[in-house]
C-alpha cells in the first residue's frame, strides 16, 4: 500500500490545458446550454408603438370611408414597410383590428390607413370612426406583410401585373400601383364597386390614367372573370383584394391558367371546408359551446363570450390563440410552429377539432 498521498490526487491530466478546458465544458457550459435549449413557449414579442392621429380625411363620397394619417408620438422615423403591409390597431376598447397601409412606402414620417364604417360588424370600424380624431393616440403593432409584391424578374416569372380591387380592397393595392409605376413595370388595374359614390380614393386612382379601368355595378353590372383578369396572352401576376364573391370568381376563373399567378387578401373569414360539428368546453366557466360543420370555433365562442379576442379571422395574426387542455386539434393555420402545436396551442378562427370535443383554457 502507498505510504503517502499521490502528487496529483485527480491525475496528471489536471495540468493538461486541453483536458482542463474539456472538463470545464463538461461541468458548466454543456449543462447551461442544455437548459437554454429546452423547449419554451414562444411568446409574442412586445412590439407596440404609440402613434398620433395627425390628419383625418373622408375619402369616399358616401362618407363611410375615412383615411387617417398616423405619426410617431416621439417624432422618430417610423419602421419601413413594403406594399401589401398592414398595421394591427390596438383600440381603446381592447379590440385589435388590422388595416392595410395605403400611403407611400417611401414616406418614413407617417403611415396612412383607411377604414370603412361597417354598422353590423364587430365594432372595430365604428370605434375608429367615432374615437380616432386628430390629436388622439393609438397603439399599433407592425407593420406586417401578408401579401408581399414580387417584382417580375426578381421573384416572379410574370411579364405583366394585373391589380384587381373591390371597394375598400383598394387599400393594399394603392401602394403596389405606386411601386409598379415607379419601377416602370408593365401593369394594369380594374377597380370595382357598387357605385362611384362608394369607391374610396377615386381621384388618386384616376391619376394613373388609362392603366386603370373603373367599373361600377350600377352602371356596368357585375364583372365577369374575363373583366377582372384582363389580357391573358402573357404570363401575368394578379394581385387582388376585395369581397369574397369577387375573389372566388377569380380563383375559379384561373383554374387551368398555369402562366397566371394569383395573390389575394381577404377582408373576411374564408369558408369552412370539410368541416364536422364538434363541441368546445371553456374550462374557466365550464360552458360547452356547439360548433357547426360550417362554423368556426371562434364564431361559436363569440356568441357566448363576445369579449373573446380576435382580429384577422384567417389564421395568421395569432390574436385568437388559445391553449387546448384536452382533445386533438385539426390545425389549419400556417402560423404556429411545430413546438407551439406540440404545446397545445390553437388558432380558433380557422383550426378545428380532429375529434368530437376540445377543452380550451379560456
Amino acid at each position: 500500500m502507498p505510504t503517502e498521498v499521490p502528487p496529483h490526487l485527480y491525475g496528471r491530466w489536471r495540468h493538461d490545458p486541453l483536458l482542463r478546458f474539456s472538463n470545464f465544458l463538461a461541468r458548466i457550459v454543456f449543462p447551461t446550454f442544455s437548459v437554454l435549449m429546452r423547449r419554451h413557449r414562444l411568446e409574442e414579442p412586445d412590439r407596440t408603438r404609440e402613434l398620433l392621429v395627425t390628419a383625418r380625411e373622408i375619402v369616399a363620397h358616401d362618407k363611410d370611408v375615412v383615411a387617417l394619417t398616423l405619426t410617431a408620438v416621439d417624432g422618430e422615423p417610423l419602421p419601413r414597410w413594403t406594399p401589401g403591409a398592414h398595421l394591427d390597431l390596438l383600440l381603446p376598447s381592447g379590440k385589435m383590428r388590422e388595416y392595410s397601409l395605403c400611403g407611400d412606402p417611401a414616406d418614413a414620417d407617417h403611415y396612412r390607413i383607411a377604414v370603412r364604417r361597417i354598422p353590423d360588424g364587430g365594432g372595430g370600424s365604428i370605434e375608429v370612426h367615432e374615437t380616432l380624431h386628430p390629436g388622439a393616440t393609438v397603439r399599433i403593432k407592425g407593420p406586417r406583410n401578408g401579401m408581399p409584391m414580387a417584382v417580375p424578374g426578381h421573384g416572379s416569372s410574370a411579364q405583366h401585373i394585373r391589380f384587381v380591387a373591390g371597394g375598400i380592397g383598394i387599400t393594399p393595392i394603392l401602394p403596389m400601383m405606386r411601386a409598379a409605376q415607379r419601377l416602370g413595370l408593365d401593369w394594369s388595374m380594374i377597380y370595382t364597386g357598387r357605385s362611384a359614390d362608394s369607391i374610396p380614393f377615386i381621384t388618386e386612382v384616376s391619376a394613373f390614367g388609362d392603366k386603370v379601368a373603373v367599373r361600377t355595378d350600377d352602371v356596368h353590372g357585375l364583372p365577369s372573370t374575363a373583366d377582372l383578369i384582363g389580357d391573358t396572352t402573357v404570363p401575368t401576376a394578379v394581385y387582388a383584394c376585395g369581397p369574397p364573391p369577387m375573389l372566388e370568381l377569380l380563383r375559379h376563373g384561373l383554374i387551368g391558367h398555369t402562366d397566371i399567378e394569383l395573390h389575394y387578401e381577404r377582408f373576411s373569414a374564408p369558408p369552412v371546408l370539410d368541416g364536422r360539428p364538434f363541441t368546445v368546453t371553456l374550462a374557466k366557466s365550464g360552458t360547452e359551446v356547439q360548433v357547426g360543420a360550417e362554423q368556426t370555433a371562434l364564431a361559436a365562442i363569440l356568441q357566448v363570450n363576445p369579449a373573446t379576442p380576435y382580429s384577422c379571422k384567417q389564421g395568421f395574426c395569432g390574436t385568437c390563440r388559445v391553449r387546448v387542455l384536452d382533445g386533438e386539434i385539426d390545425h389549419r393555420d400556417r402560423t404556429l410552429t411545430a413546438a407551439e402545436r406540440a404545446d397545445g396551442d390553437m388558432l380558433i378562427c380557422i383550426s378545428r377539432a380532429a375529434g368530437e370535443h376540445l377543452t380550451i383554457d379560456r
